[in-house]
């Protein structure tokens, strides 16, 4: 099966750009991906300091981080513009378990179910690769994004890997 996004991902809404592409990272998205990553979470007090994704060492290459064969990150765009993206990877450590990872939108995506939609695609090509579990790391006072999480049926956990996100204080899984 390709990784490329399918067409539902892409079905028309009369508030998403007119158009709206979804697909696999390349080289060449890093900097603009990064750049979505450092303004939402300078939106939402998320320091780069250290313990949130903005802090991340790789954030500048991020495709380089999904070359594994079960990985895969997804950015969105509106004429040629990243607006977004998010991503599965396997979780070290946890045999069967993967990573929803880097789930950033700038407001022009917001509240459009994009987002669903990409978590969705992110899981069910997770579960072609054979992982049974996804685990996540957020924030609180990102309220939307964790009411968008419970709706997909993710639920509390203990915190599992060393992902270097040790500020994101919400932890979830979902049994996919």
């Amino acid at each position: 099966m390709a990784k490329d996004c399918p067409q539902n991902l892409r079905k028309a809404d009369s508030h998403a750009p007119a158009s709206l592409d979804v697909r696999l990272i390349a080289p060449s998205d890093n900097p603009a991906i990064a750049d979505v990553i450092r303004r939402v979470s300078a939106e939402h007090g998320l320091s780069a300091d250290a313990g949130f994704s903005v802090a991340d060492p790789t954030l500048d290459y991020l495709s380089e981080q999904y070359t594994h064969p079960h990985a895969a990150y997804w950015v969105i765009e509106a004429d040629r513009v990243i607006l977004g993206g998010g991503g599965v990877a396997p979780l070290p450590g946890h045999d069967g378990v993967c990573e929803l990872q880097k789930m950033y939108f700038l407001p022009t995506l917001r509240g459009k179910g994009i987002a669903k939609r990409l978590a969705v695609k992110a899981m069910d090509t997770a579960r072609e690769w054979g992982y049974q579990r996804c685990y996540l790391e957020t924030t609180a006072n990102l309220t939307a994004a964790i009411a968008l999480y419970q709706s997909l049926g993710f639920v509390p956990c203990p915190r599992m890997g060393n992902t270097g996100h040790d500020s994101c204080e919400v932890t979830m899984i979902k049994v996919l």
